[in-house]
């Protein structure tokens, strides 16, 4: 079982990995799901956590689901 540092990083990983893919810019993202560039790049780049609602929201502007993000095996 990962501690919480190691869960936090595998989850920074897999966000980063997203945000990525997404093929939209940071300022994109972050204007979208309502965030400041500068939260955005906290979180893929300071590990920094979203909350939970903001999570969601960065979800559904990459079109991905929590799960994904939280690395939950379907």
């Amino acid at each position: 079982m990962l501690n919480d540092t190691e869960r936090q990083e595998q989850i920074r990983k897999r966000l980063v990995e997203s945000i990525k893919q997404s093929g939209l810019t940071q300022t994109a993202i972050a204007k979208q799901a309502g965030l400041s560039v500068s939260m955005l790049t906290d979180y893929k780049n300071r590990g920094k956590m979203p909350s939970v609602v903001t999570l969601a929201k960065l979800c559904e502007v990459l079109d991905i689901s929590a799960d994904e993000i939280l690395g939950h095996k379907k």
